[in-house]
């Protein structure tokens, strides 16, 4: 009924006997009929009864084999003809939409919160522990962009349907799920073509979007400064450029929710050609800044002013960390990409010579994340420069989350496909305070030279100190 738009359903049980037509086939005479409909999800907790026309009693109604709970329908009773045919199902309709209306308007005092269904896909490439990570950080993208997850639905397949991701039965599983629980989008655990998103969108009747999405929302709401915002609108319309096509009425998406905010939702009206010229002039735009933080970079080296980049995954703590070791008021929140704009500031550290501190440059880069989309990373190239071009790493490890060792080996994934091998690196593992001792030694056996802190409480800086001085010493010792 939900997919196919029914208001309500007739169904008919026919007897043994009966005419038969010409040409066979028995039909029988009726013997019992059933009345059902979709209720509320408000009323689906209590099964109260739905808003029936007078002539059929309560009593055949409410049914001794009416499903458990949550269950999005109600089946009467078996019933006559008769009553059947005195049902007014004008007056019916009429009453279930407004149980349904009433439903809506109440949900509609939150509607800037989008109602999202996941979808999650686990291929035979997979191990069950990575699904679930992976899962549990959609949820928290979702989250960070603005949606609130409703309901997860799960698949494990061989390898992704080429043209819906999903089987054809798991499609109209979505789809019911979806008007079972009011979601108005449906987000992927995954990247998704453009082809995918059309037939999924056609089938589905609602938004869907792609992991990749998400992540830009997530940017476009965080973008404080010109160069962020920069980077930002040419990641969007790089993701977009081959997406516009079937991207609904007149490659309309405006309308606000996750994947129609930031800097580039309005290109979206224009033609491919438009977008392109645009996408030319934001490249030349980056290459600018390349340059100026090429020149920026020239200076400290001229000044031999060593300088380390933190790096790290999303939400590990790096900006907490620099806000403590420099006293800066850097925005810093348990948010994924809570800030996005590189952050350079001095910081003062035991020198090789006694008594003499060296001045370094500490800066806070972007946060990394598994399978970073290719159009962030070509987009704020100029910003992963800032990494490639300093004289070490600070590999910030978020130790209380349980997926830590896969977050490590994603970051040093990202490092390695770099076009330029950054300098050495010091693992630092963060949130120590949260953890406990069997997870402590674990990381102790294996990242022996690693320092152990506590951002938040201050906890092990002078180590992280001394262990950053012999770190510059050893990186600018060949020069």
């Amino acid at each position: 009924m939900a997919i196919q738009r029914l208001d309500a359903l007739v169904w008919l049980t026919l007897t043994g006997g009966g005419f038969q037509r010409r040409g066979g086939g028995a039909t029988g005479y009726i013997q019992q009929t059933y009345l059902a409909h979709l209720i509320p999800q408000s009323h689906q907790d209590s099964l109260e009864l739905s808003v029936l026309s007078p002539p059929v009693e309560e009593s055949a109604i409410q049914s001794s084999q009416m499903p458990t709970l949550k269950t999005p329908w109600k089946i009467s009773e078996p019933l006559s003809l008769e009553d059947l045919a005195d049902t007014d199902f004008l007056d019916v309709v009429e009453g279930l939409e407004a149980e349904f209306e009433g439903e809506f308007v109440a949900r509609e005092v939150d509607a800037d919160q989008d109602k999202v269904l996941l979808v999650g896909v686990m291929t035979q490439e997979m191990t069950p522990l990575d699904f679930e990570d992976g899962l549990a950080e959609i949820t928290r993208l979702v989250d960070s962009a603005g949606g609130q997850v409703l309901q997860t639905v799960r698949q494990k397949r061989s390898r992704p349907h080429p043209q819906t991701v999903v089987g054809e039965g798991k499609v109209q599983e979505i789809a019911l799920t979806a008007q079972t629980i009011s979601a108005n989008l449906v987000v992927f655990d995954r990247d998704l073509s453009p082809a995918q998103i059309r037939n999924l969108e056609l089938q589905l009747g609602i938004r869907v979007v792609d992991r990749t999405e998400v992540i830009l929302d997530i940017f476009a709401q965080r973008a404080r400064s010109s160069e962020g915002k920069l980077q930002v609108e040419l990641a969007q319309l790089q993701y977009t450029l081959p997406r516009l096509r079937g991207r609904g009425q007149a490659m309309s998406r405006q309308g606000g929710g996750i994947g129609t905010r930031g800097p580039g939702e309005t290109k979206l009206e224009t033609e491919r050609r438009t977008i392109a010229k645009r996408i030319a002039r934001l490249q030349q735009e980056v290459n600018q800044l390349l340059a100026h933080r090429f020149r920026l970079r020239q200076n400290r080296h001229q000044h031999e002013v060593p300088s380390i980049a933190i790096v790290g995954y999303t939400n590990a703590g790096k900006s907490t960390l620099l806000n403590l070791l420099t006293n800066s008021e850097v925005y810093a929140a348990d948010q994924l990409f809570a800030t996005l704009d590189p952050t350079t500031r001095r910081l003062m550290i035991p020198g090789a010579v006694a008594d003499e501190p060296l001045s370094i440059v500490l800066t806070d880069t972007v946060g990394f994340i598994r399978e970073l989309p290719p159009a962030l990373i070509d987009a704020f190239r100029a910003t992963l420069e800032e990494v490639t071009d300093a004289d070490a790493l600070l590999h910030l490890v978020d130790l209380s989350h349980p997926a830590w060792q896969s977050q490590i080996r994603s970051v040093m994934n990202i490092l390695t496909e770099m076009p330029v091998t950054p300098g050495p690196a010091l693992v630092a593992f963060n949130k120590i305070d949260a953890v406990d001792g069997d997870t402590l030694a674990i990381a102790r056996e294996e990242f022996p030279q690693a320092v152990f802190i506590s951002a938040a409480k201050a906890l092990g800086m002078e180590t992280l100190r001394d262990k950053l001085a012999q770190l510059i010493q050893y990186a600018i010792c060949p020069r």
